[in-house]
């Protein structure tokens, strides 16, 4: 099988370094395009064979990974004129439906919707991989793997990809808002700069991981460390005051709503 990639930018050469690096795709099966020679030659020096367009390489895959920016992609599906015919393709194209992708895709493909997250960078990312979508089970079970080997998986309506988006889209610069935050507070309080950022990040790292490897729900991590009459939850009562949880709960929203009008 091979697979073709549209676009090795930062996303879609993340997808493909971390696949290789699972064993999920070998480098000889797949090709490059991409319209700028530095990413092209970002592909050769990981081992990964370019093409000269996107009609080349649409007509020489089985699976394209379509990782163009959304106001790309309208050209870029028009240069495969009808290569694409009866090929699958999982776009990562942020805000664009599959209907929108299918319109303006000659011939019939089979199309997969999926909605990343910028952690992926460093394989830790978070995919929704859309229900609604009419590729083969070997298709899937194979898209499946691929996002699974740098991040987790879920398979949800289209309906909720807006969710998807204002929740984990948007989430990375949320949390590196609250990192910046409690770095702030900490040079506030005399903690240099490099010292107070150090050991925020450390601190929303670990308790993350602690939270995924436990199953333990974050209020009674919460509960765990806010001891009675403690530091803590003089802590927590500042924040609430602040309304914390209304503004992230609303951040969420506005963000979902902002992608629906997209």
């Amino acid at each position: 099988m091979k697979f073709g990639v549209l676009g090795f930018g930062n996303m879609g050469g993340a997808i493909v370094k971390g696949a290789a690096a699972k064993g999920v795709l070998k480098k000889e099966d797949v090709l490059v395009y991409d319209p700028k020679e530095p990413a092209l030659k970002a592909a050769e020096d990981f081992g990964l064979k370019t093409v000269g367009s996107v009609k080349d390489l649409a007509a020489a895959s089985d699976i394209v990974l379509l990782a163009v920016k959304p106001q790309q992609y309208v050209q870029t599906l028009a240069e495969a004129e009808d290569a694409l015919d009866g090929k699958a393709i999982l776009s990562i194209v942020a805000g664009t439906s599959i209907e929108r992708l299918q319109n303006a895709t000659k011939g019939t493909p089979r199309i997969l919707r999926i909605m990343p997250n910028t952690p992926a960078l460093v394989f830790e990312g978070a995919f929704a991989l859309c229900q609604e979508n009419d590729l083969k089970e070997e298709e899937k079970e194979f898209a499946t793997k691929l996002f699974t080997s740098i991040g987790i998986v879920e398979w949800v309506k289209e309906y909720d990809i807006d969710a998807i988006c204002g929740l984990s889209g948007g989430g990375p610069a949320y949390a590196a808002m609250f990192i910046e935050a409690l770095s702030d507070g900490g040079v506030k309080e005399g903690l240099t700069r490099d010292v107070a950022t150090k050991f925020a990040i450390q601190t929303v790292l670990g308790t993350a991981k602690l939270l995924l490897e436990t199953g333990m729900h974050p209020g009674q991590l919460k509960d765990m460390v806010t001891s009675p009459a403690g530091t803590t939850i003089e802590g927590v009562e500042a924040m609430e005051a602040g309304a914390f949880r209304f503004s992230v709960i609303d951040a969420v929203v506005q963000a979902t709503e902002r992608s629906r009008e997209l």
